[in-house]
């Protein structure tokens, strides 16, 4: 079967009726757990997305806090898993300011908690992180760049 495009599916959601639309948002909610995640984030927590970013950072904290320091392998691992998280919940948002903040924490964790001098893979990781976080400042305005330029300059 081949999927119908966007614009396509678009199209035909506007003539369903909203009986209709319910039931079919319940049925995809109810075979994935990221459709449930995201029609979570839409309906309770898009409309206050403050919240949602602190709430996103305790989660961070709580992860951080089980990452083995002394065995950078499983260190590795667990920053990995801390990332796709963090990934996850910034698609989801969609806001850039979301997502800079996001990145700034869990690097910021990572260079206070974590000696990964040592391992290139966490140092390559911990540089990717940075690169996005670069290229995410230059598509916020300028009053919003110039507030997270000390933040960054702390993880440089």
């Amino acid at each position: 079967m081949k999927a119908a495009s966007l614009h396509e599916i678009k199209k035909e959601l506007s003539a369903i009726d909203m009986d209709k639309l319910q039931e079919l948002c319940l049925r995809l909610a109810k075979y994935k757990k990221d459709n449930k995640e995201l029609l979570t984030y839409l309906l309770y927590e898009a409309s206050d997305e403050n919240a949602y970013v602190e709430n996103i950072k305790t989660d961070i904290d709580d992860l951080f806090g089980t990452v083995t320091k002394e065995n950078l392998y499983y260190a590795k691992k667990n920053l990995r898993k801390i990332l796709r998280m963090v990934n996850k919940q910034i698609r989801y948002s969609g806001v850039k300011q979301t997502e800079l903040e996001l990145r700034i924490h869990f690097c910021a964790l990572m260079k206070n908690g974590i000696r990964f001098k040592s391992s290139q893979v966490l140092v390559n990781l911990y540089q990717q992180q940075l690169k996005k976080i670069h290229s995410t400042l230059t598509k916020l305005p300028e009053d919003l760049q110039f507030d997270y330029r000390g933040a960054i300059a702390n993880l440089a």
